[in-house]
């Protein structure tokens, strides 16, 4: 039958719905039907894909038509086309068939698929006898969704998509291109209105800002050597394990010489020996998702499946995590999946309608960010989200995610006033689809890659964020809701608050502010915690951690060193942002590289000498990191002591032996300190954090104390910290 006049101009201007119907190799009791657009073209001959010439079609319109039929099963055709001179093969991508099937679109139509990403977006494959690219985008309220890019002219006509109706997926496979080929997708809403072009929200690779086309890319790399470092961490609790992680914005820790990035190889051969020489057991990122404002510092993504191209290729990074991991250190990515830009390219109403966020403002602006607010009670977002978790667990192999600003997910009224949020269903003002999505990523994470964890950075007091999220909690409702969130860790945010204030008074009035160091021990078990010094505390007219000290010069070289001891000696994992082990004087900028000649003055690389001691023993000692999430791994010594500003307290754990470690906070030597010590015999000076190779007066134990009925007697140097670990031999 033949087709309406209408509906072959639709084709021909490149609006029809459903172009699958009338383009390709269509089956009839005559034989099969050919029907293709071949711009340009004169003549053409139909091939078969291994060569076998089929027969010639006739041209119907002169914008490109041709039709014609001809005794041949249906299958893939391979266009031979002349005009004049010239010849050229064209694959037509309308005789293959659909790549998803029936269980992608059951498992997508429930969000419960965890291979979403191998599905949805731009693969490189082979199939039904061809390679190409297989294109797909969920775009559920579009009336037509074409594929365009530098292989089709970015002409929308060309490559308009097959729509998937029952789960709202557009899918094409194009035959004959490969990687490297920018494309994004043209999408013509409900309304008839033309959306921005838009670009690939599962793309592997997008281009280099300002441009921001996706980019055709196998993602991560196959060669993989990394089997020992994971296998270990899937072995071990990582509550009981030294977790010491070094925070770095990879666009700044260094740059070439033209002050460009660093690609991730040339990042490889640089940083990953110095976090080994530093003795951390991680590199944590700032986000490295594609993002296309240099200043978020990658919180503000529209590539969330892309390692952004200011650092190379896809496989880039991947090779910087398997030379990570070869060389034993962890990587642990910022994950932001709580907002996302308003960049038109991206995914604000992706379709022509509010399909990411949400279309009331009160719940999908985000007024801190002038950002958008995912929709975490539609099941195709939080399916989106959840595999960008997973994909970067497999494809990347990164070791963990630090989860950032939870606290903005859980709160309806986070950053609002009265009459700008919406209250829950029974009328509170917790996100309880955002508590959902959070259980629902921690649940995945944990159940499908053991030895990956997961952060929170979250600043409230909400209950259990790192208390397991079992299956069988979900759809309670109202108070007697479950809230545990899951989560591996959770940032210590009041530790860096009230320790940081207190370095920063002048010593004569600490002991008056003693409860700034005293209280965080009060609850320092009640989530498994990591301690942050993190760069929210180094940028926006904050400082450095050297410059928030109080004193003189000498004071806050001392300050800062005894901050360390004290905060190394103190339960819970340790994070400490580049550039601060060495005591960088100025405020971090995302604009340039960190100041590196300080080294070369002796206080700046003691400072250095310290961190890298402060790690070696942290891993070393068992009592230091055993306990890090376990009140009996504590016991305090001296908790009282405002008038001379010294804190001492025990970390022990079970085969170990127990370590002291004793703060003085003011610049006056304590000779003759009458320091109570559990155990009688000697106990070894194994760090004193003012000692000569650190930058320090010299003062100390001369590298041991005795103790007898309860106590010792000890040295406690100006603005230090020292441990002393008991000698049972």
């Amino acid at each position: 039958m033949k087709p309406p006049e209408s509906a072959i101009e639709a084709l021909l201007q490149g609006v029809h719905a459903d172009p699958f119907s009338l383009l390709g190799v269509l089956p009839g009791p005559d034989g099969t039907f050919l029907r293709a657009i071949l711009p340009g073209a004169e003549e053409v001959e139909a091939f078969s894909l291994d060569g076998r010439r089929m027969g010639r079609l006739g041209k119907i319109d002169d914008r490109g038509l041709f039709e014609g039929r001809l005794s041949v099963k249906p299958q893939p055709i391979r266009y031979r086309c002349s005009a004049g001179e010239n010849d050229w093969l064209v694959t037509d991508p309308y005789t293959f068939g659909p790549v998803l099937g029936p269980i992608d679109d059951l498992l997508i139509a429930q969000g419960t698929h965890f291979r979403l990403f191998d599905k949805l977006g731009a693969h490189i494959i082979a199939h039904e006898g061809a390679r190409g690219v297989h294109f797909a985008v969920w775009a559920p309220n579009a009336r037509l969704v074409s594929v365009v890019g530098d292989f089709n002219d970015w002409d929308p006509k060309r490559h308009v998509m097959r729509d998937r109706k029952d789960i709202g997926v557009w899918e094409i496979f194009i035959p004959d291109i490969g990687d490297y080929r920018a494309y994004k997708y043209h999408i013509v809403g409900a309304d008839g209105v033309v959306q921005p072009l838009k670009a690939d929200p599962f793309a592997f690779m997008s281009e280099i800002r300002p441009a921001n086309a996706s980019m055709t890319a196998h993602p991560a790399k196959l060669d993989w050597g990394d089997e020992a470092h994971r296998d270990h961490w899937a072995s071990v609790d990582p509550r009981k394990v030294p977790v010491s992680i070094y925070e770095v914005h990879a666009g700044s820790w260094q740059r070439d010489r033209f002050n460009w990035f660093l690609n991730w190889d040339d990042l490889a051969e640089q940083l990953i020996p110095y976090v080994v020489e530093m003795g951390f057991t991680h590199i944590e990122f700032l986000p490295i998702s594609e993002h296309p404002y240099d200043p978020s510092w990658g919180y503000q993504a529209t590539g969330l499946y892309a390692p952004s191209s200011r650092f190379g290729e896809p496989a880039g990074f991947a090779r910087f995590v398997d030379g990570a991991h070869r060389a034993g250190i962890g990587v642990i990515l910022d994950w932001v999946p709580a907002h996302f830009p308003t960049d038109q390219h991206g995914l604000v109403r992706f379709d022509g309608t509010a399909l990411y966020e949400h279309a009331d403002p009160r719940m999908g602006f985000q007024p801190d960010w002038n950002t958008l607010i995912y929709n975490f009670g539609r099941r195709e977002v939080v399916s989106f989200l959840v595999n960008n978790a997973l994909f970067w667990a497999e494809r990347y192999h990164v070791d963990g995610l630090r989860v950032d600003a939870v606290a903005s997910m859980l709160y309806r009224d986070y950053s609002r006033k009265e009459g700008e949020w919406i209250p829950n269903a029974q009328g509170g003002r917790e996100n309880w689809e955002a508590v959902d999505f959070l259980r629902a990523v921690n649940r995945a994470i944990y159940g499908q890659h053991p030895g990956v964890i997961t952060i929170a950075e979250e600043s409230t007091a909400w209950p259990g964020v790192t208390q397991p999220a079992y299956e069988a909690d979900d759809g309670q409702a109202g108070a007697g809701r479950a809230s545990s969130l899951g989560f591996g860790f959770k940032w210590n945010m009041g530790f860096m608050h009230d320790t940081l204030r207190y370095m920063a008074r002048d010593p004569v009035h600490r002991r008056y502010h003693h409860n700034d160091i005293t209280f965080g021990l009060t609850y320092a078990f009640s989530e498994n915690y990591v301690l942050p010094l993190s760069h929210d505390e180094v940028v926006h007219g904050k400082g450095s951690l050297l410059g928030k000290m109080s004193g003189d010069d000498w004071q806050q070289f001392a300050n800062l060193r005894a901050y360390y001891g004290l905060m190394w000696g103190y339960p819970g994992k340790k994070l400490l942002f580049m550039g601060q082990e060495f005591a960088q004087r100025r405020e971090w900028s995302e604009e340039r590289a960190l100041d590196w000649k300080l080294r070369e003055a002796p206080a700046h690389e003691g400072v250095r000498n310290l961190v890298k001691d402060l790690n070696r023993l942290y891993r070393t000692k068992r009592a230091l990191h055993a306990g890090d999430c376990d009140g009996g791994g504590f016991e305090w010594l001296v908790v009282d002591d405002a008038a001379n500003s010294v804190f001492a307290w025990l970390r022990k754990a079970a085969g170990s032996k127990p370590i002291a470690v004793v703060s003085n906070m003011t610049p006056a030597m304590l000779t003759g300190y009458r320091l109570p010590l559990p155990h009688a015999g000697t106990w070894r000076e194994i760090l004193n954090t003012d000692a000569l190779n650190y930058g320090g007066s010299g003062k100390g134990n001369m590298g041991l104390v005795k103790a007898a009925g309860g106590y010792a007697t000890v040295t406690l140097p100006p603005l230090a910290t020292i441990m002393l670990e008991f000698d049972d031999n």
